[in-house]
């Protein structure tokens, strides 16, 4: 008799939204002409000083956030999803997802999401360079169409305590890596964000260092966790999600999870992080979520719901630490630099 095992951090089905609910919900928004956009949750560092505020503008959403972006590569969504990646909470209702966002190239509230339409998604070129064998330019719809697109549940823990649960799809990024064909030399993945002053109004504050750049080591961006979302809730990826390519590491603080790439460069030197650069005490290369670690400013012990309220423990490394705990055994740091 086949038993199946679960592992540590993955609930039953039953505790996900029945994804024939959505689905349906999504075929109505088709139906009236409501859209939706790319990858973008959470790329923000600095909590805002009225948080309650803040979670609370994001508990019911706008339906009118919801615009799906027209592009080419509409039809490869939505994707068969992958029942090894389940939640033990219910997910962000789609609206409040599409409504509270950090997007920093846009601004620095978390209404962001009609800036963010002003986002050209098409034509746009993903380039992939450094210590790699498959030097090359690429169409991001060429691309997305060699890759093999799934559907993951995942949970999404922001640096100022807050939370969402989100259907991401897109493909791991272990398959860009083995289509890149790294050089043995290679330790380090740098990605970097799109850059456009014209389009993008916050690329044009001097103090903040663009573009928006982030960073793995290679034995991260090729865990089984590291995923590149091209899309959320059966479709393509919203623009204030940080559509075409966004990144999804959920055992990290969300500002970890770079949004509208453009660039993949593989070195064998540390990258320096946008967020690091700019106050590398308080957020560090390294991001991974501990509810022992404090911020600066503030515990992350417990973390806020969105839409709920509700008030919840942080788990370590956001519930992952069975899937990623063995990254840092042999890492010579402080635990508050890992976490940090």
């Amino acid at each position: 008799m086949w038993i199946k095992r679960h592992r540590a951090w993955e609930p039953p089905e039953s505790s996900a939204t029945p994804e024939s609910a959505w689905r349906a919900r999504r075929r109505i928004i088709k139906t009236f002409g409501v859209g939706a956009a790319v990858l973008g949750l959470d790329t923000g560092g600095a909590r805002a000083t009225l948080l309650g505020r803040l979670l609370k503008s994001g508990t019911q959403g706008n339906e009118e956030s919801i615009v799906i972006p027209d592009v080419p590569w509409n039809d490869q969504l939505p994707a068969e999803r992958n029942g090894a990646y389940q939640l033990d909470r219910a997910l962000t209702p789609e609206a409040v997802n599409a409504t509270f966002n950090n997007f920093y190239e846009f601004g620095s509230h978390k209404e962001i999401w009609e800036e963010a339409q002003a986002l050209e998604l098409s034509p746009w070129q993903i380039k992939i360079d450094g210590m790699v064998e498959n030097k090359i330019t690429i169409d991001v719809e060429e691309l997305i169409r060699r890759m093999p697109l799934e559907e993951r549940l995942y949970r999404l823990r922001c640096v100022e305590a807050w939370s969402m649960t989100i259907p991401w799809t897109g493909f791991p990024l272990a398959e860009l890596i083995k289509f890149a064909k790294p050089l043995s030399g290679a330790k380090f993945l740098r990605m970097e964000a799109f850059m456009d002053k014209d389009v993008a109004r916050g690329q044009t504050q001097p103090w903040n260092p663009w573009p928006y750049v982030e960073g793995l080591t290679l034995a991260e961006a090729t865990n089984e966790l590291a995923f590149i979302a091209v899309g959320t809730y059966g479709h393509t990826a919203l623009k204030q999600h940080g559509a075409p390519l966004r990144l999804a590491v959920p055992w990290k603080y969300g500002f970890k999870s770079i949004k509208s790439i453009v660039r993949f460069t593989f070195s064998a030197e540390r990258p320096v992080s946008f967020w690091e650069e700019l106050q590398g005490t308080e957020y560090g290369f390294w991001a991974n979520v501990n509810p022992g670690i404090p911020h600066p400013r503030w515990s992350q012990a417990r973390e806020e719901i969105i839409h709920t309220g509700e008030k919840v423990p942080t788990k370590l490394y956001n519930g992952y630490a069975e899937q990623v705990g063995h990254l840092y055994k042999n890492i010579n740091l402080p635990d508050e630099v890992l976490y940090r």
